[in-house]
């Protein structure tokens, strides 16, 4: 899955394409590029709560170390959001999928409102989108109910990723890098992930440093909700050693982890996002580095608030990088 060959034909090129008049004569122009760099964040004070009343002269930017002027602002309460659920189905899931289908389906209808879009991936051996970007709290339903956790035989492929053909795995890292670079890649605005799993990685042909980067190229906040079958690890739990992923996506792109383990913590997990993503703030500037390199560049925000948190993505990487 990936886009057109007409699509990615720039602006610049096809403006070369319009013909002058016989009589026209262009004047000369400058050609400035001007890049702008919006960062989604949202901040708690010293109980956790959200703050949603700051203002501008609040924040402060700094990118590798250098303060930036901020020259936009705005609260995202009301602006359109394209949100993709990725549900494991691996065989780890099998006991708790019926839950995730419910819940899930709550969450659509909660949090998407006119104008916002979603997508629905499920992950196994394969991965598989089984609804494309809609705004049909109907269509995901359906899509819901074909989650189908079968073993080392995978789910059946009714999306256009790429499959596995081994038996056995979970491609959490391949979901994430495909659902950002061929779903969300295409989308603007607001983005983000929201990841049913219990973290492990099996089988991936990208690993987890791909799938961040995939995430922060697309402008993507990654939330895990940490729900797991721990009696299928055996000893409670002890050989589980996933948590420690979904943090690092979460921290990277400026999103959280949630823990669950039933079908109400789920829920309450699927309605703090919900809450979070309509209290955030947007910020942007244009940076003072006008280098045209590749190299992924650190972003620091401050609020000049006492016992006030920031959460946000770490950072971000030049267009055309």
């Amino acid at each position: 899955m990936s886009l057109s060959k007409l699509s990615r034909i720039g602006f610049s090129f096809l403006l070369a394409e319009l013909p002058l008049s016989s009589q026209q004569i262009p004047e000369p122009t400058i050609k400035v590029e001007v890049s702008v760099v919006n960062v989604l964040c949202a901040v708690r004070d010293n109980k956790g709560r959200l703050v949603s009343n700051l203002e501008k002269s609040d924040f402060e930017i700094r990118e590798d170390g250098k303060p930036q002027q901020i020259t936009y602002f705005s609260r995202e309460t009301q602006l359109p959001l394209t949100l993709g659920l990725l549900v494991d189905s691996s065989i780890s899931q099998q006991r708790l999928i019926e839950e995730e289908r419910e819940a899930a389906a709550s969450f659509f209808e909660q949090v998407l409102r006119k104008d916002d879009m979603a997508f629905l991936i499920n992950f196994d051996i394969n991965v598989n989108l089984l609804q494309d970007v809609t705004g049909s709290v109907d269509f995901l339903r359906q899509a819901l109910a074909d989650i189908r956790v079968t073993g080392g035989g995978g789910s059946p492929n009714s999306g256009p990723f790429p499959s596995s053909t081994h038996t056995g795995g979970t491609r959490l890292y391949d979901a994430v890098y495909l659902a950002s670079q061929d779903v969300l890649g295409k989308e603007v605005g607001r983005k983000a992930l929201v990841l049913i799993t219990d973290g492990q990685d099996h089988g991936s042909k990208v690993d987890l440093e791909r799938a961040v980067e995939a995430a922060q190229r697309t402008d993507s906040i990654v939330y895990g909700i940490l729900f797991m079958d721990r009696g299928f690890y055996g000893f409670g739990g002890a050989a589980y050693q996933g948590e420690s992923v979904l943090k690092e996506m979460a921290e990277e792109t400026g999103g959280r982890v949630f823990r669950a383990g039933s079908r109400q913590e789920l829920t309450r997990a699927f309605d703090q996002i919900s809450e979070e993503l309509r209290s955030q703030y947007s910020l942007g500037y244009s940076p003072t580095n006008t280098a045209h390199n590749r190299s992924f560049r650190r972003i620091e925000i401050k609020v000049h608030r006492n016992g006030h948190r920031i959460q946000a993505r770490k950072g971000y990487y030049p267009s055309g990088g």
